[in-house]
């Protein structure tokens, strides 16, 4: 066997096996993280049911259900667990997604887990953001638990735009063109970063492109949560093309 068959052979989660705890109802989040990822860093996704629309109680319920997708994906040799949902790991507050962290560990036999609301925290505060434009696809009682979310963190919001979306599958087809727009005139100049919330849109393509219009980070929640898996599988490469976050 040559040196290119033997490193082919061991090619599936050679660097990194991520676990990803999703929505059953959205299909944006795994083709970006295939996007972004490096050779050898694999994903491994279980799925979890949202009951009913978008709303607080259904955002409160799902953070429940990803604990028992944490003991199925406990069954394989991860080296991180995520569960990839913004509004379900912050709906209760600061706080929540770590007691959401803790849970999903205890679940799933000890592997180091995650949420995305604990990586876009990482990565705002890795970036020396306190200043945030944010933009959601959120109705206004969902929008205002994130408001008091990143309030009770002492991030300010110098400008917030909820799309009024209550259906998962009108989130995950909003278009690049439209989200784009969104988040320019979402934009303040005394923001420090624009923060795009949700698992649920399709944010990755657009990122370079925001960064070079804006003079500033942007930070999107996929993009945050893969970052924050890599980190925390100890894999650091500076990933081009998806923004200065990959650069810490």
């Amino acid at each position: 066997m040559n040196e290119t068959m033997r490193i082919r052979e061991n090619i599936y989660g050679r660097r990194a096996k991520i676990g990803l705890i999703y929505i059953a109802s959205s299909w944006v989040m795994e083709p970006e993280f295939y996007e972004m990822s490096p050779e050898g860093v694999i994903t491994c996704t279980t799925r979890v049911a949202l009951p009913g629309d978008v709303s607080v109680e259904s955002e409160a319920e799902i953070g429940n259900r990803a604990i028992d997708a944490a003991k199925v994906l406990g069954e394989l040799p991860l080296d991180v667990i995520t569960f990839g949902c913004t509004s379900g790991s912050f709906i209760n507050g600061a706080g929540y997604d770590k007691e959401i962290i803790e849970r999903l560990e205890k679940a799933s036999g000890g592997i180091p887990c995650s949420t995305t609301s604990s990586a876009f925290v990482k990565a705002l505060r890795g970036l020396g953001a306190k200043k945030l434009a944010v933009v959601t696809p959120y109705i206004d009682e969902v929008n205002d638990r994130a408001k008091l979310f990143l309030d009770e963190l002492n991030f300010e919001v110098t400008n917030f735009s909820g799309m009024g979306l209550i259906k998962d599958h009108d989130i995950n087809s909003v278009s690049l063109d439209e989200l784009y727009k969104v988040a320019k005139a979402t934009d303040t100049k005394d923001a420090d970063a624009l923060f795009i919330a949700c698992t649920g849109l399709r944010s990755i393509p657009i990122i370079q492109s925001l960064e070079a219009d804006l003079k500033k980070p942007v930070i999107t929640a996929i993009q945050a949560t893969f970052w924050d898996c890599l980190r925390m599988a100890g894999i650091n490469d500076k990933i081009e093309g998806y923004g200065q976050l990959f650069q810490l």
